[in-house]
């Protein structure tokens, strides 16, 4: 696993050192890198919303109605 230093402000600090403390991760390296993967799966949603409305807009149209839409998009968020 890569090492990296990287420094936080003082409130992003205090949270990070709570988060542990109430033992909701073990290392600020496992809360971090939990974030990480939680801000990955939230942009890999958005890009395949926005995919799916340039395809709509680019062909004018789409099969799939709105509540489609919102089912696959939540079934991607929940992966």
């Amino acid at each position: 696993m890569a090492r990296q230093s990287i420094s936080f402000t003082q409130p992003n600090d205090e949270w990070l050192k709570s988060q542990v403390d109430n033992h909701e991760y073990s290392s600020k390296s496992e809360l971090v890198n939990d974030l990480i993967r939680q801000a990955r799966k939230q942009q890999r949603q958005i890009d395949w919303i926005r995919s799916k409305l340039e395809k709509a807009e680019n062909s004018e149209f789409t099969n799939d109605s709105k509540e489609q839409i919102l089912v696959q998009s939540k079934s991607l968020l929940n992966g």
